[in-house]
């Protein structure tokens, strides 16, 4: 299972110019969702309009600083997402975020580079692709089941289900669906295909979701991220009061309970 390319057993039923065909338009569907989204919401208007306002207000960041300020947001911000101070919420995203690359990586060059049984597929691919679905897995049902914040602070019932969850739902449901149906078709298994069925609709229900969902915002986080930096860099700061050296003292009993904020 775990060094067979299920996508070109998979040839034998669906012509690999379809799967092909499929991934490019679940692509042109993230793309098209993400615009709308952008529009819809006047993300980059706001984004664009804080950017100016910064600018303006602010001291001017050198050339030097605004290339260390991009690194930074690069390295601390979204390679390692060091946003999150709850490093349970930390480690979740981070296994459910380079698992998915993984998945997705390769996804598209077994079905583009390796469609069928007649091109050996290198063990390494169907590999990474089994090894990404389970971090998403691990890092999705994590999160789901022991980290949302309406479940660990407000008390809600993890099964409570609003439209915030859509994206983390599509996805590890689309994924769970995807090892389920790997593991049946290899074992030649006769529900690998109503497996296989379920899977298509779960992937197309998170990727053609985009502009409902939080899929989007794994695009333009980094750059709120790198604007936020470079309005503390410049002084205004998003307009917000600076951090104070000498918090205010709560009592003892706020002391002594452990945070659950992000």
């Amino acid at each position: 299972m775990f060094s067979s390319n299920p996508f070109a057993e998979l040839s034998t039923l669906i012509s690999p110019t379809v799967m092909q065909t499929y991934v490019v338009v679940m692509i042109l569907l993230v793309a098209a969702g993400t615009l709308f989204d952008i529009v819809h919401k006047k993300s980059a208007k706001y984004f664009f309009q804080n950017w100016r306002k910064s600018k303006s207000q602010g001291t001017d960041v050198g050339a030097a600083e605004m290339v260390s300020i991009a690194v930074k947001t690069a390295a601390i911000d979204a390679i390692t997402s060091g946003e999150f101070c709850n490093q349970s919420r930390r480690v979740a995203h981070l296994l459910t975020m380079y698992g998915f690359v993984l998945y997705a990586a390769a996804t598209a060059v077994m079905t583009f580079g390796f469609p069928t049984a007649a091109t050996a597929t290198p063990a390494i691919w169907p590999q990474l692709w089994h090894i990404g679905a389970l971090m998403v897995c691990a890092g999705g049902y994590w999160f789901w089941f022991f980290i949302r914040v309406d479940v660990l602070a407000e008390g809600h019932s993890r099964f409570r289900i609003i439209r915030a969850d859509l994206f983390i739902l599509s996805l590890v449901i689309s994924v769970t669906l995807g090892l389920v149906w790997s593991y049946l078709q290899a074992s030649g298994n006769g529900a690998a295909t109503i497996v296989l069925g379920a899977y298509i609709v779960a992937t197309t229900m998170l990727f053609g979701s985009v502009p409902w969902s939080k899929f989007s915002h794994m695009f333009y986080k980094p750059a709120a991220a790198f604007e936020k930096r470079v309005s503390d860099a410049n002084g205004t700061r998003s307009n917000l009061p600076a951090p104070t050296n000498n918090p205010e003292t709560f009592g003892k009993t706020l002391q002594q309970q452990q945070s659950n904020h992000y």
